[in-house]
């Protein structure tokens, strides 16, 4: 029998930009620690992501320890340092059909973004404690993530739809928080609970895949094929929509490495 552990861990400390591989992490309710707790929205505060704007995925983000600063990175711009204390004004921000209060206001930033896309844009920061809730669970705050804390990816699910798309298929392609190995493909299809370390999980939904994920991760060019969602469509297709990955939501708190195993509860 095949025991899961977990492979890698990833955050995004900006959506929609490069993420950053950890080696272990603390994990609340809200997912890891600064994921997602910047966004980069249009003039309205509507996010902007990877589905219209693919070049986001070349700016690479690296946040300070405490999470106070980030240093943004891209191709032909000067280094750009941001600390959360400049976004102080309070600014409406849209994720999907939530809306909620953040904070931005910080004009270099701004600038600077806006200059790299080639439209005026904004940059936001979620606050000190998330004004966003989880619209089924008003107790529990959310970041900028599209609708959970976190998404976890199997990897051997990975290596059957690169075999069937005939090339590799980056798991960055996928954006997962949680990497599991030692699984079997599709295995997570029927995972309900599962806990690593002192952390229980529940796997609330499988995640809707989109135009996004044929990005490439580090250029930020889309594939002329399509793929992966082409492949993808041929066999994770559910009611109309292409499917592959688990979106989970934390029970409680604790530390994670990777290495750990994964035991599974339902």
């Amino acid at each position: 029998m095949l025991m899961p552990e977990l492979a890698a861990l990833y955050r995004y400390v900006v959506k929609s930009c490069r993420g950053e591989r950890l080696n272990e992490a603390y994990v609340s309710r809200m997912g890891l620690p600064l994921d997602r707790h910047w966004m980069v929205a249009d003039e309205h505060g509507a996010m902007l992501t990877g589905r219209e704007e693919p070049r986001l995925v070349c700016i690479e983000v690296i946040a300070e320890e405490d999470g106070d600063q980030i240093h943004l990175y891209a191709p032909g711009m000067h280094d750009l340092h941001v600390s959360r204390h400049a976004l102080c004004i309070a600014r409406s921000a849209t994720v999907w059909r939530d809306e909620f209060m953040a904070l931005g206001g910080y004009s270099p930033a701004n600038a600077w973004l806006s200059q790299f896309l080639g439209r005026n844009v904004q940059l936001l920061h979620i606050g000190e404690q998330s004004m966003r809730r989880v619209p089924e669970r008003p107790d529990m705050h959310l970041s900028f993530a599209d609708a959970y804390p976190l998404l976890l990816i199997n990897a051997a699910s990975l290596d059957e739809l690169s075999n069937r798309a005939g090339r590799e298929m980056s798991v960055e392609r996928f954006r997962p928080n949680l990497v599991v190995s030692g699984a079997a493909a599709f295995a997570e299809d029927a995972w309900q609970r599962l806990r690593i370390g002192e952390v229980t999980f529940v796997v609330e939904k499988p995640c809707e895949r989109c135009v996004f994920t044929t990005a490439d991760p580090v250029t930020g060019v889309r594939s002329s094929d399509q793929e992966p969602l082409r492949t993808l469509a041929k066999f994770r297709k559910q009611n109309g929509a292409v499917m592959f990955g688990m979106n989970l939501r934390p029970e409680n708190e604790g530390e994670l490495r990777t290495g750990m195993p994964i035991e599974l509860i339902d």
